[in-house]
């Protein structure tokens, strides 16, 4: 006989509370799904989240930042992701935006292949110009 496996939400010291009826981060045994995360700046007590700000280099960085602290949450690191979808809002912006992923990882000197990536162009809330989830699995 197996006992059911938990499913547990991930919020991080860094994220404020979900604005709706979701999870920043769930697991359950050893896969961890990351919500989509925009460029909000770690939260501060009783401060709603604020932009990093307004360049898509700003929000780039925090969003992947912003993930990396949800998989750190779970237990995970970058090298357990396996699939990253990646939301812009402006199709002029790829090229930027490949340029500082491509620099981010090559910082996070990953010991595994780069995970799977599709992109994609959406409408997000006003000045938000990127939002990127995650899939890991662990062990």
């Amino acid at each position: 006989m197996t006992g059911k496996i938990e499913k547990i939400a991930l919020t991080p010291k860094t994220h404020t509370t979900p604005p709706a009826k979701f999870s920043h981060g769930v697991k359950k045994g050893n896969i961890l799904q990351v919500a989509g995360q925009v460029g909000f700046l770690p939260a501060e007590e009783g401060k709603p989240p604020t932009p990093a700000g307004p360049t898509l280099r700003e929000q780039t960085l925090q969003t992947l930042d912003n993930i990396k602290a949800i998989l750190e949450e779970g237990g995970a690191s970058w090298d357990d992701v396996m699939m990253i979808r990646v939301y812009l809002t402006d199709v002029a912006h790829f090229a930027e935006m490949n340029d500082l992923y491509n620099a981010y990882f090559e910082a996070q000197h990953l010991t595994a292949p780069p995970a799977a990536r599709t992109t994609v162009y959406v409408g997000l809330p006003a000045g938000l110009l990127i939002e990127i989830d995650a899939l890991a699995v662990l062990g």
